[in-house]
């Protein structure tokens, strides 16, 4: 029989089910997640490192784990809390099943509770933090949660970017392509694929890397990876983009792009329930065509704490935060939800060929 489980949540809230996974104990702040597919891309995406994932597809791993779908080099969730996972999944490609996969590197879940429930409690009342618990009740478990550090005083960024620079695949031979920088504040490797099929030689590098560090590589472009955590948090990161704002083109992808609206003087507040998911529509207010996205992001820009020299180019249709951003006098843009996807659909790739003629247009 499976190991007996619970999911508790701050405000007291108990939901018990069957451990999987790691028979471990894990705490974070509890988000929800509407795809309906890629809970892999999920697992190992590091925006999610400090959080417990409930995804509100019912059932999560029929089709296994595979070798082509991983975002990062291992699971970045704290926890995963589903209705039902599948023990006998169905493909090709699949090499483990959900719960070995969370086994094999410590990461705890929990399968049997519902998900419905805990997913209109965070909508009515807001993320908050919570617990999986194996070896102790709810109410030791419960008081345990109390005395942990909370999700927002903790800046992520550092535990997710790589250690070392490194370059993705073979570098492009010389003169035949654009090089391009990216940021990893916790990047996801589908940023690297889609700026290498597109001919550039790309370049990762920690998320401490400075104005200066960076200019030495002699980029044509930089990028601001997605990430966890509270943007408020992390002025490094901001002091970044005023260095370099001007003397090369910029895309910042989700905490990138909050990540440069702070560097110009923009505040960002949290949402109640975030937006997670790979169906929100956003308004690109130049077009006025309105684009499907994958989005993962807890906090948003303030529009009106925005200078003149920014202007927001994009919006969600779901609550009118913004979605996007464009510098005025410098080649610099910005977009709040996922444009490499992974999980959910590719309709935004085309900002990647954006910003590429943006950098081919700044070239000297």
């Amino acid at each position: 029989m499976s190991k007996k489980a619970w999911l508790v949540l701050e405000d007291g809230s108990t939901f018990e089910g069957e451990a999987f996974g790691a028979e471990s104990s894990a705490y974070g702040e509890v988000v929800f997640n509407t795809s309906m597919t890629g809970y892999q891309e999920m697992l190992t995406d590091p925006s999610y490192a400090g959080q417990i994932v409930v995804p509100t597809y019912p059932l999560i791993g029929n089709y296994g784990i595979n070798q082509e779908d991983f975002e990062s080099r291992r699971v970045q969730v704290a926890g995963f809390v589903v209705r039902e996972h599948c023990q006998a999944p169905s493909h090709g490609l699949s090499t483990a099943t959900l719960h070995e996969f969370l086994a094999a590197q410590g990461v705890p879940g929990i399968s049997g509770v519902d998900t419905r429930a805990i997913t209109r409690r965070l909508r009515t009342q807001g993320v908050m933090m919570g617990i999986i618990a194996t070896d102790e009740g709810p109410e030791e478990a419960l008081s345990r949660l109390r005395t942990l550090p909370r999700y927002d005083n903790m800046d992520f960024v550092p535990g997710v970017s790589t250690p070392t620079l490194y370059r993705w695949d073979t570098p492009t031979p010389a003169g035949a392509g654009r090089r391009i920088v990216v940021t990893d504040c916790g990047l996801k490797f589908n940023i690297l694929r889609n700026l290498r099929k597109r001919g550039c030689e790309v370049i990762a590098v920690p998320a401490l890397y400075t104005a200066e560090a960076i200019q030495e590589l002699k980029p044509n472009g930089l990028v601001f990876s997605p990430g966890p955590g509270d943007p408020a948090l992390l002025d490094y990161m901001a002091a970044t983009v005023r260095g370099l704002a001007g003397r090369l083109p910029i895309m910042g992808i989700c905490l990138g792009h909050q990540v440069i609206g702070r560097a110009f003087g923009g505040r960002t507040f949290k949402l109640k329930f975030g937006h997670r998911g790979a169906n929100h529509p956003v308004q690109n207010l130049t077009t006025g065509r309105v684009h499907i996205t994958a989005q993962n992001h807890g906090y948003a820009l303030d529009a009106d704490s925005l200078p003149p020299e920014v202007e927001v180019s994009h919006v969600s249709l779901n609550d009118g935060t913004v979605e996007g951003l464009r510098h005025r006098s410098y080649p610099i843009m910005s977009i709040q939800y996922h444009s490499e996807a992974s999980p959910g659909p590719r309709d935004s790739e085309y900002l990647f060929d954006q910003f590429l003629e943006m950098v081919h247009s700044s070239d000297v």
